[in-house]
């Protein structure tokens, strides 16, 4: 039997988040908590080099989101239960079971998004945000426009009422979640043979959490950050973001987008793929470490 990857030198746990929802989580070091928050299609594993490389010191948290990987996967009853809100929730909680009243965050991906949203809704609770190759939730629906804004077609699909999307994706899920570990990448050899079939079998047993996260990027996820906007909320702590120049193709200045919310802000535009923890995992943990230095 193939062995199932982890992360080298991580212990896992399985942490009480909300009323019958745990997360899978790996943890590593010790010193300053960071929260490690991984994308899609993945799972806590796409840090496992940066991982350990930060754990030199630090603690290293690395849990699956839920409705993700080996983490709870709640249906969808009011449209809340994917909300970035309520996953923020998850993550804040979960660090406090671990002892962390206070931590760093950062996230790549959906993982961005929860940690962008964390950092709104506790500002006193994250102390450093890095956000890895996303705009906020409101910003991306705005600059998504044009022939161009085909590359996110998947946005579109999950943002439709719950039936016809999971139908469509569980018809063939292999393929579809890896078309995005295909085409998302410029190095294949970044994501090996034995972890693409570990981020596809967790999202193939995930597809109507997976869908109803996206689903919740279209609904009350904009109403939240609209809120935010409308009353002034910006990010308090300091804030890293590194990303893919989407806005040659797309017709937008990121750093401008993201300088709005982000008062104390670094803004680098990065040459690797959209898998860059992978792909350049030096290069992103030698990020986080500057950004924890501020």
């Amino acid at each position: 039997m193939t062995p199932v990857p982890v992360i080298a030198g991580f212990d896992h746990h399985r942490v009480p988040v909300a009323d019958q929802v745990s997360l899978h989580t790996a943890v590593g070091g010790s010193g300053t908590p960071v929260v490690l928050l991984h994308g899609f299609p993945q799972t806590h594993l796409m840090w496992r080099h940066v991982a350990p490389d930060l754990a030199a010191d630090h603690t290293v948290i690395c849990p699956d989101l839920r409705g993700y990987g080996a983490s709870d996967k709640p249906a969808e009853t009011d449209g809340s239960g994917y909300a970035k809100r309520t996953m923020a929730a998850d993550i804040v909680a979960l660090a406090r079971e671990l002892g962390h009243e206070r931590f760093a965050l950062a996230g790549h991906d959906r993982g961005a998004l929860v940690a962008f949203r964390a950092a709104l809704d506790h500002p006193d609770t994250i102390t450093h945000l890095a956000c890895l190759d996303v705009l906020p939730t409101l910003d991306m629906w705005e600059v998504m426009r044009g022939v161009s804004a085909a590359v996110g077609f998947h946005l579109y699909l999950m943002a439709q009422p719950p039936g016809l999307p999971e139908r469509m994706i569980n018809a063939a899920p292999d393929a579809f979640f890896g078309h995005f570990l295909d085409i998302w990448t410029t190095d294949p050899q970044a994501v090996p043979a034995e972890i693409r079939a570990a981020y596809l079998s967790a999202c193939r047993g995930a597809v109507p959490s997976i869908v109803a996260d996206y689903r919740a990027s279209a609904g009350v996820d904009i109403e939240h950050d609209r809120a935010d906007r409308a009353a002034g909320n910006r990010l308090r702590m300091p804030v890293s973001v590194l990303q893919q120049d989407w806005g040659a193709a797309l017709g937008f200045e990121a750093a401008a987008l993201w300088r709005d919310w982000a008062p104390d802000l670094r803004h680098t535009t990065v040459t690797c793929g959209h898998f860059m923890a992978e792909e350049a995992p030096d290069d992103i943990a030698k990020a986080l470490r500057e950004l924890l230095a501020r």
